[in-house]
């Protein structure tokens, strides 16, 4: 992995340079002395981890870390003030070293960060859907469309249809953008669209995937058109 030191000490930044070069597996690609010279290096130039420490002049290793990019390296915090530990791992810290940095306990923080780099990316999250017949867990990418019906939501889905009690603002809100209102008792999964067929009034009809039809508003094809260059 590609290794970025923080320190502000000349010391702490020589003993780290020196474990790291019994690491032929890692690089350092550079040192920083306070938060603000992280933040321009993660910007720079590619880096997998900083070891960071705390106590810095002008920006903390703290005050930092709320300041780092979405996609920004790991952090390893390395720092002779166990008190910070908590925010460090609420703040999503891999790590928390305390100073004397020793090679053994060096090793197994770069170790971790390694096997969470490492780890499959999480799948989307599951609709928990009350029914019924109880809790259904569905994939968003299986459900087809969701459609008022009567006092409740049918919700139709490559395994089968349910009922809910949960509104269609509510299913919008915690479905993914792929799901578009497309009437005003519609709400379909655009993946799941096969096509769509004037309907000779300004309107579509949306005929999915495995079967069904969803009619288009007038409104909502004027919107498509627009998006698509039609």
């Amino acid at each position: 992995m590609r290794i970025l030191i923080a320190d502000d000490e000349l010391l702490a930044r020589k003993r780290l340079h020196r474990l790291i070069a019994a690491l032929p597996e890692h690089e350092l690609v550079g040192e920083a002395q306070d938060g603000a010279e992280v933040l321009a290096a993660i910007a720079a130039q590619p880096v997998d981890v900083v070891l960071l420490d705390i106590a810095m002049p002008g920006l903390s290793g703290v005050e930092a870390m709320q300041l780092w990019p979405p996609d920004g390296p790991a952090i390893v915090f390395t720092t002779a003030h166990a008190e910070h530990a908590v925010a460090a791992f609420e703040g999503g810290a891999v790590d928390y070293v305390l100073k004397p940095v020793e090679a053994g306990r060096l090793r197994q923080a770069l170790e971790r960060v390694a096997a969470r780099r490492a780890a499959p990316a999480p799948g989307p999250p599951r609709l928990a859907l009350a029914t019924r017949k109880g809790v259904v867990l569905l994939d968003p990418a299986e459900i087809r469309c969701c459609r008022i019906d009567g006092a409740s939501v049918q919700v139709q889905a490559a395994r089968g249809d349910f009922w809910t009690e949960l509104s269609l603002a509510d299913l919008e809100a915690r479905l993914p953008a792929t799901f578009r209102r497309l009437h005003r008792q519609a709400l379909v999964n655009m993946d799941q669209v096969e096509r769509l067929e004037d309907n000779g009034f300004g309107g579509y009809t949306a005929h999915l995937c495995g079967g069904g039809t969803v009619s288009v508003s007038r409104q909502v094809a004027r919107a498509l058109r627009r998006e698509w260059g039609l």
